[in-house]
């Protein structure tokens, strides 16, 4: 192995990268602007509000009391509905996902129910929403929670039954926080399977690679330079990406040796995988298809984006089996929850599945061919 030729051609490749725009754009930027979006979105979800249409029609002073009382949760936007109109009708035409409709009857019920002892006394009052919409149901757990504070107080006697909450951690994470380890391996994933796909099979369909066996360069010399490559870019871009989290959303993430680990087996991961595509697709835009085959699945199975508890049993089953699942799981154990244990277990099966996708894509390739 001659050095030398591992550093010229890993000039090279670093070079190309830079004149290519697009590539700088989606392994550097693009991450980045993900966790801007979602940073915006959950920056504070003490702070995250529902808009709430609410139709009253009764029109009394006491039924007034539940907007109020709905309005001091801080949770919840109202915006008042006529009561001339037909609350289903309203909900479409506005595109509202949940109207709540006051009855008429609520201040004459409410007052045979308290001043004359009638318990059969109720009121109903109605969700009109639409079920495609997902902010409806964690609407509804707020109202059902103020309104079973109100019938408590009406009761007048204290609850029996209590709750507490108590965090396995000594502090509270923000969604932001679970997030970012999840952009991180699935960036790293994308750059290394996709520069290592969409390298290889142009350069050999252009009979380039035919040409590099006939020079000084081995297959162990490009090898090595471009796994250093995809190294590089994998460090820049997660730098980019932890820097721009600390500084614009103040994250607090533990920075630890298991960070650079997991990017290496991520790395080694993905780009013996793009070696094995490389050798089964001939074509450099086939080779790109199969890798975008390979990773939507799981950029969105693997827990990325959301928990895979929000998944049927079969898909989490799936899930993992995936290489980005250990990723994730390994990322937010160190980075997160400070538990190298987790940390360790995870780092010990995607090591071995690096290893020996890795192993096989040196198999495969084949270089004198050119194949």
């Amino acid at each position: 192995m001659n050095l030398r030729v591992v550093g010229a051609n890993l000039v090279v490749s670093l070079k190309s990268f830079y004149r290519e725009k697009t590539a700088m754009f989606f392994t550097t930027m693009f991450p980045i602007l993900l966790i801007l979006v979602f940073g915006t979105i959950f920056m504070d979800d003490d702070k995250l509000h529902f808009n709430l249409c609410l139709q009253d029609l009764d029109q009394t002073e006491i039924s007034a009391e539940i907007a109020k009382a709905l309005a001091a949760t801080g949770k919840l936007k109202i915006t008042r509905v006529d009561p001339a109109l037909e609350a289903a009708k309203y909900a479409k035409d506005n595109q509202a996902n949940l109207v709540l409709v006051i009855p008429k009857d609520y201040e004459q019920s409410l007052a045979r129910y308290l001043q004359l002892g009638d318990r059969n006394a109720f009121v109903t009052l109605r969700y009109v929403y639409d079920p495609s919409s997902s902010s409806v149901v964690e609407k509804m757990q707020i109202l059902n929670g103020v309104f079973a504070a109100m019938n408590q107080e009406l009761s007048a006697k204290p609850p029996f039954i209590r709750t507490a909450e108590v965090s396995i951690h000594t502090r509270k994470y923000r969604f932001l926080e679970f997030f970012i380890p999840g952009i991180i391996a699935m960036a790293i994933m994308t750059e290394s399977l996709f520069g290592t796909v969409h390298v290889n099979t142009e350069l050999r369909q252009k009979g380039i690679i035919r040409k590099l066996a006939t020079t000084p360069i081995t297959r162990a010399d490009w090898i090595l330079s471009n796994i250093l490559h995809q190294c590089i870019l994998a460090v820049i871009s997660t730098t980019l990406m932890l820097l721009v989290s600390y500084a614009v959303f103040g994250v607090q993430l533990n920075i630890n040796a298991w960070l650079p680990l997991f990017i290496v087996l991520d790395v080694f991961s993905f780009v013996g995988i793009g070696m094995i595509l490389t050798r089964l697709v001939k074509e450099a835009q086939s080779a790109s298809a199969a890798a975008n085959a390979i990773m939507f699945p799981m950029m969105f199975l693997s827990g990325s984006f959301f928990p895979l508890e929000m998944m049927p049993d079969f898909l989490q089953s799936f899930a993992k089996t995936l290489p980005l699942y250990y990723l994730n799981e390994g990322l937010r154990a160190s980075m997160v929850l400070h538990d190298s244990v987790t940390a360790l277990h995870n780092a010990a099966i995607i090591g071995a599945f690096a290893a020996v996708v890795f192993i096989l894509g040196l198999t495969v390739t084949q270089w004198e061919e050119g194949k």
